[in-house]
């Protein structure tokens, strides 16, 4: 089978881009599951209800949070109360509304398990990504050995640690929340497939799909200045994973990167 995920979707311009590449990529690569981060997709942070609906009448099986899930907290608990589609990380400190685990199936049938972690390292409100994935996979594969992971990290080593030590218990480990793709997606010896980050869906003409504008000025000291999304060179980015449904061990990674000509 073939799984698409869609690294973070940036505001207007990364849903854009979604509305009008994403249907020509799952029918020419044949797609069975699509998952897309969404943690940014309202203006950077967060998720509304309005652009959940929006985005889920596009062929997105899962849609997966990060930092920010909660940026927009009545927003988010209106989603989670309706969809399961939606889901946060699961090792977040604090009693949070929705689910860090969602259980679909492909087109053909086959259960598929996304599992959304968030690191440690440079980030708040989390503890140990590790522990929850030992504790957790395990009672996954009774479901099913297909199970990919959205890691929402901002450490390159912490993901390439969590590859190796899910290497053959997951099929896939995939990296996000830093918005620039990484050269470094394989295949790892026991059968995982993994990418320390697969990028972001939004304007490359930025400083992380924001505005050189409102960007720059933060690291020359005026902290209070306003980030607001960039609106040009807007791409989608991601990876097509291919994973042998029986054993649930990768065969393949590719990264995508589409520009939006219009």
């Amino acid at each position: 089978m073939k799984v698409l995920f869609v690294g973070d979707v940036v505001g207007k311009p990364g849903r854009r881009a979604l509305k009008y590449l994403l249907p020509a990529i799952i029918e020419e690569e044949k797609i069975d599951f699509t998952i897309v981060n969404v943690d940014n997709a309202a203006g950077g942070f967060g998720i509304t209800l309005n652009i959940f609906n929006e985005l889920k009448k596009l062929s997105i099986d899962c849609l997966t949070a990060g930092d920010h899930f909660n940026d927009k907290a009545a927003e988010y608990s209106k989603i989670v109360g309706l969809s399961k589609d939606l889901i946060r990380p699961l090792n977040v400190k604090g009693d949070y509304p929705g689910e860090g685990v969602f259980i679909g199936e492909s087109k053909s049938g086959i259960k598929i398990v996304v599992l959304h972690l968030i690191g440690t390292v440079f980030m708040k409100n989390s503890v140990s990504p590790f522990k929850f994935a030992e504790s957790f996979i395990p009672k996954l594969r009774e479901v099913s050995n297909v199970i990919v992971v959205d890691l929402h990290a901002e450490a390159t080593s912490e993901k390439q640690a969590m590859g190796f030590f899910l290497d053959g218990k997951v099929s896939a480990v995939i990296g996000t929340h830093t918005h620039v793709p990484t050269a470094d997606e394989r295949i790892l010896p026991k059968g995982t497939a993994f990418i320390s980050d697969v990028g972001m869906t939004g304007a490359y003409k930025s400083i992380i799909g924001f505005s050189l504008d409102s960007s720059i000025p933060r690291f020359i000291g005026y902290n209070n200045s306003y980030l607001k999304v960039a609106k040009e060179e807007v791409k989608l980015s991601g990876c097509i994973i291919e994973i042998d449904e029986e054993s649930g061990r990768s065969t393949g990674i590719k990264r995508i990167v589409k520009p939006l000509e219009y």
